[in-house]
């Protein structure tokens, strides 16, 4: 783990090193054909990292220099593409929105301005109009919104030589052509062919034979969620995605599938932390505002509840004050074990489909754990407490670890309760279809908050005051 974290930020380094490089030589007084030949040395990522750092008079010159295609190279790496792109002649940018792949520029499209977005669209030729507005089309939960443009097709009655002249004439515009995609006379997919098996194929060799029917591939309305375990089980570089017709109309790359993962991830990391949606560093205030609000206040409303439980024990806390000062002991451990399962249980979620069998295996698990947990913590808290009331609370020793007792027991039950909620909470939710991750730490934790203040004061009510008659 250490080598690949060093490793990262070795990588890290280098284009940090990259950045400088490229923001020094935009600054130098070197002519503009000695600052394109040099500028054509780097990668478009690191172009697009230098020209968030530049101002507007560097980026200007940047725009200036480089050709159309390596523009739209770096603009596919751009956070703010649409605000950069409305500093460049429309024609250009109309141009460049040609050059990128058709996700990437319906990416720019949707967050730029609306008159903007109309002139460009506007000067771009009817076959990228069309192909954006099907894009357009498509739910940003479909996997239809995530594939990519950029793939070879061949046709399954050509022959090898026909082939590779079609790969040929298609990779001018196509760099993707690791897995090449087959159709039949009818432009239904047929197959796929890898290109290094297209290479070692014999002239005279039956393209047929060639041709995988067994590869993997996707439906365009397809959910992302339902999908995405199926994308990562394979490791190619990309996978077709099908109309309804049965029709290519795009791949889904390694690396989209990163980006969507990666969307997925951090969208189930904000939902775990009570957020709406993701936030950014550069995101506004009142953006982020309209994204926690709605949790916080389903959380303000479940904390009233908590608090009127609480309420309900008065007669308790008047007559024992002393277990007050335990009180977010209980709770704290509660809300720790039920967020401990919530991360376990949402996991394993993602990798598998339960059986009833399975999920009833999953809550006895976290249960058995909680209770194992609970049992070790509970003997501390017994010991630890006890002792602490007997010397510093001037309590004797037996009323100390009756007391104490109480509170072991009650951490010991709510561990273990929590961890079931913790558990089958989201479980319930994946049933009824709602995202197991909305199931939010902060919600668990309150949920988990009321089985804890029942469990304890319900037990002190019980054991020491009804049973026990202690009184201090």
């Amino acid at each position: 783990m250490t080598n690949v974290n060093e490793t990262l930020k070795d990588n890290d380094k280098i284009k940090i090193d990259f950045q400088d490089e490229i923001l020094t030589l935009i600054r130098s007084k070197s002519t503009p054909k000695v600052v394109k030949d040099k500028l054509a040395e780097y990668h478009a990522s690191d172009i697009a990292d230098a020209i968030e750092n530049c101002n507007y008079k560097e980026r200007e010159l940047i725009y200036r220099l480089l050709d159309l295609q390596t523009l739209a190279d770096v603009f596919e790496y751009l956070e703010n593409a649409s605000e950069l792109l409305e500093e460049i002649d429309i024609k250009r940018a109309s141009r460049i929105l040609e050059l990128v792949e058709t996700d990437v520029a319906v990416d720019i499209l949707k967050k730029a301005d609306p008159k903007m977005k109309k002139v460009w669209l506007s000067l771009m030729d009817r076959e990228h109009i069309k192909a954006i507005t099907e894009f357009y089309s498509y739910d940003e939960e479909e996997i239809g919104s995530k594939m990519s443009t950029n793939f070879v097709t061949l046709y399954s009655y050509y022959t090898i030589k026909e082939a590779m002249n079609s790969l040929i004439k298609q990779a001018k515009n196509h760099d993707n052509i690791s897995n090449l995609f087959v159709m039949d006379e009818n432009d239904i997919y047929y197959g796929t062919i890898s290109l290094n098996e297209l290479i070692i194929a014999r002239e005279n060799d039956d393209l047929l034979d060639v041709i995988s029917t067994s590869y993997p591939y996707v439906y365009v309305d397809e959910k992302i969620d339902d999908c995405i375990e199926k994308l990562k089980d394979y490791s190619e570089k990309s996978i077709p995605v099908l109309s309804d017709d049965n029709r290519i109309l795009g791949v889904i790359t390694a690396e989209d599938l990163v980006e969507v993962v990666d969307d997925e991830m951090g969208e189930d990391y904000a939902k775990l932390g009570g957020l709406s949606a993701e936030e950014d560093l550069k995101e506004p205030i009142l953006a982020s505002v309209r994204k926690r609000l709605p949790w916080l206040v389903l959380l303000l409303g479940l904390g009233l509840i908590v608090s009127s439980v609480v309420g309900l024990f008065e007669t308790v806390v008047a007559q024992l004050t002393l277990i007050v000062c335990f009180q977010s002991l209980i709770l704290d451990m509660s809300g720790n074990v039920g967020t401990q399962s919530l991360a376990v249980t949402i996991r394993v979620l993602m990798d598998e489909q339960l059986t009833r069998k399975n999920q009833f295996r999953l809550i006895t698990k976290e249960m058995k754990v909680g209770l194992l947990n609970g049992l070790f913590l509970g003997t501390l808290s017994f010991v630890g407490i006890g002792l602490y009331i007997a010397l510093f609370k001037h309590q004797t020793f037996l009323v100390a670890f009756l007391i104490s007792g109480c509170i072991g027991i009650a951490l010991l039950l709510a561990m273990v309760i929590s961890s079931m909620v913790g558990t089958c909470i989201p479980l319930i939710f994946k049933k009824l279809g709602v995202d197991p991750a909305v199931a939010s730490g902060p919600l668990i934790t309150t949920v988990n908050d009321l089985v804890a203040v029942v469990t304890y004061y319900g037990l002190t009510w019980i054991l020491l005051i009804n049973i026990m008659h202690i009184v201090c």
